[in-house]
């Protein structure tokens, strides 16, 4: 049987407070209280994971033994099927810059533009078909562990379009729509994303 959360206060590992405000709405009608791992002090582990699934529980597993209460992490990101499943787990990474004076940050339009010329190199009829995924990992303090997948799959256009999205949200289209997730309504895009999917899994197996 599936150990269950039930009510009471849950880690959740990020120190982005906007992360938490969209998980703490998800799951507050249930009866659960989030605190973040930021709000706590709690040091962010480095993600050495090589997958979406082992970044995950790497870091819910140190917010658990860190605050020894349950903890919820999510790793995402996006596979491109002809880059052979690239970016995935360093989706944010390719955005990686170096601002002025050393300040680091992300530029997301270099990383669309990074996928978009690897993918012309391949050619016009180059496969654009791809994936938003989303992993969520629950650790309890000693140790157990439950895993939820979701993914988004759609298409990558270009140039970008939309200016309701973030990170890749411009290039990507939807299966089934014909904008891109920065040109949905919030509302509508939050409905299918890789994150919802997620949730609804972890949704019914907690509190169904």
């Amino acid at each position: 049987m599936t150990r269950r959360i039930g009510s009471g206060s849950l880690v959740i590992a990020t120190h982005n407070e906007g992360k938490l405000k969209e998980i703490s709405a998800l799951l507050e009608p249930h009866g659960v209280t989030c605190i973040s791992a930021g709000s706590l002090g709690l040091p962010e582990p480095a993600e050495t994971g090589t997958t979406f699934v082992q970044n995950a529980l790497l870091k819910a597993r140190a917010a658990a033994e860190s605050s020894g209460l349950v903890a919820l992490a999510d790793d995402s990101g996006m596979s491109v099927d002809a880059l052979d499943g690239r970016p995935g787990v360093y989706t944010a990474d390719w955005a990686e810059r170096q601002w002025f004076e050393g300040e680091p940050g992300r530029d997301w339009f270099m990383a669309m533009g990074k996928v978009e010329g690897m993918l012309q190199a391949q050619g016009a009829d180059v496969d654009r078909s791809c994936a938003f995924h989303c992993v969520l990992a629950l650790v309890w303090p000693d140790g157990e562990q439950a895993v939820y997948e979701g993914t988004a799959p759609g298409t990558l256009t270009w140039p970008p379009r939309g200016t309701m999205g973030f990170g890749y949200d411009p290039v990507f289209v939807p299966k089934g729509r014909k904008l891109t997730f920065a040109e949905l309504d919030p509302a509508e895009k939050h409905a299918i994303s890789h994150r919802a999917d997620a949730f609804a899994k972890l949704v019914a197996e907690q509190f169904g």
